[in-house]
């Protein structure tokens, strides 16, 4: 990769109780895209510009009402009335709640028919009210009327589907898949990663593809080091935060890379842990998925321009691992699929994660502690929502105040 020799830094002293904080962040320009390379500390320092309350919980692990009672939750999204969608995965449904919470209504169930449910992935809402749902198992993305009722299902190729988010103009950005994705003799697929992202017209017809996958070159490497986790701003710009990659991008709403940006870690990211593999005999293959530390679980966009990542400040131990599993059953036919939760789900408190705050630009602004397991983070207005998936199977609802 080709650097210019053009370089800055960038200084910001604030003057507290006697003494400075200062925070510095080294901004380069490769190939003609700003990197911003920021350090441990934000602009704020110790005297953040805004503040995080925590407002109330969505969902409940232990309720005799249905309604609240979660399974998997994956995602939340918002009408222009501010009412709550849940995409309550595990149980194959949409919950939709006032704003203030109460229970109002279920959309979708499970089952391969039209309006039904098959493990779906993600949720979004258009500006008409329409929710768009990827829909894993059915290879379909689902679409509802603001009332709930069956609109249609775009059907996508098997292996395509990823979660969405909605432009503005009615066009579908969609990711990669959630999983891992083997077949035989992909293990030893030498090609280079795809792009990260793809724009879909109405009609689910790719239009563009855009985002640059790093190229570890090794399959399992590609398919996990790649993940991402991705946001739309007001102007449709793309943000993409790197699960296992110390890198947050910024694109415009036609893939063109803005810019770049990483912060200082006490945990490396740029070698795996372990590459993992394949093995087996008779018939019978093990996949041993690759170990690699983990350096974002989520991005999200404020109506600001602010943009606010869940960072990590350590890694998970192993008194804190739980896992997904997903069983699928081919009968007469039909498919059903069930989804599980192993591990010590007991616990649901930790100071490994936090909020990341960065300026429009790139610039880390602050940085707020958590003390609960964070999944995802989405935001609504002046809200944040964070998604605790496998334990508490709940959103916590925070509001900024400026």
């Amino acid at each position: 990769m080709r650097k210019l020799a053009c370089f800055s830094i960038v200084i910001t002293g604030l003057f507290m109780l006697g003494y400075s904080v200062i925070s510095a962040q080294k901004v380069e320009t490769v190939d003609g895209v700003r990197w911003i390379h920021n350090g441990d500390e934000g602009t704020w320092g110790k005297n953040p510009k805004l503040s995080v309350e925590f407002i109330k919980n969505i969902g409940e692990l232990d309720s005799s009402d249905e309604n609240v009672l979660f399974h998997m939750p994956a995602d939340i999204a918002f009408d222009s009335q501010d009412n709550i969608y849940v995409l309550d995965q595990g149980n194959q449904r949409i919950q939709k709640f006032s704003p203030e919470g109460k229970y109002l209504a279920t959309i979708g169930r499970q089952g391969e028919g039209p309006g039904e449910l098959q493990f779906p992935m993600s949720l979004d809402i258009d500006a008409q009210g329409y929710l768009y749902v990827p829909d894993t198992s059915n290879q379909r993305i689902q679409i509802y009327t603001p009332e709930g009722i069956d609109h249609k299902g775009i059907t996508m190729n098997r292996g395509s589907l990823g979660p969405i988010r909605l432009f503005s103009d009615g066009r579908m950005l969609k990711g990669s898949g959630g999983f891992i994705a083997i077949s035989p003799g992909s293990m030893n697929e030498k090609a280079p990663p795809s792009p990260l992202l793809k724009i879909l017209d109405a009609g689910g017809e790719e239009s563009k593809e855009f985002g640059i996958a790093h190229d570890y070159k090794d399959f399992m490497l590609n398919m996990m080091g790649n993940r991402i986790h991705f946001a739309l701003d007001q102007n449709d710009n793309v943000y993409v935060a790197f699960d296992y990659q110390n890198r947050i991008d910024k694109y415009s709403s036609q893939g063109d890379l803005l810019w770049r940006a990483d912060r200082k870690l006490n945990y490396d990211t740029k070698k795996p842990i372990s590459k993992g593999g394949r093995s087996g005999s008779g018939g019978r293959v093990m996949i041993q998925a690759p170990q690699m530390n983990r350096a974002s679980q989520g991005i999200a966009v404020d109506q600001t321009g602010r943009v606010w990542v869940v960072g990590l400040e350590r890694q998970i131990r192993e008194d804190e691992q739980v896992s997904m599993n997903i069983s699928r059953n081919m009968s007469g036919g039909k498919s059903t699929q069930s989804v599980s939760v192993t591990g010590n789900t007991d616990l649901t408190t930790t100071d490994m994660f936090r909020l990341e705050v960065y300026d429009p630009e790139g610039i880390l602004l602050g940085i707020f502690p958590l003390k609960n397991f964070v999944d995802d983070i989405r935001i609504h207005g002046d809200r944040i929502f964070l998604l605790d998936r496998m334990r508490g199977a709940q959103f916590y609802e925070y509001k900024i105040s400026e």
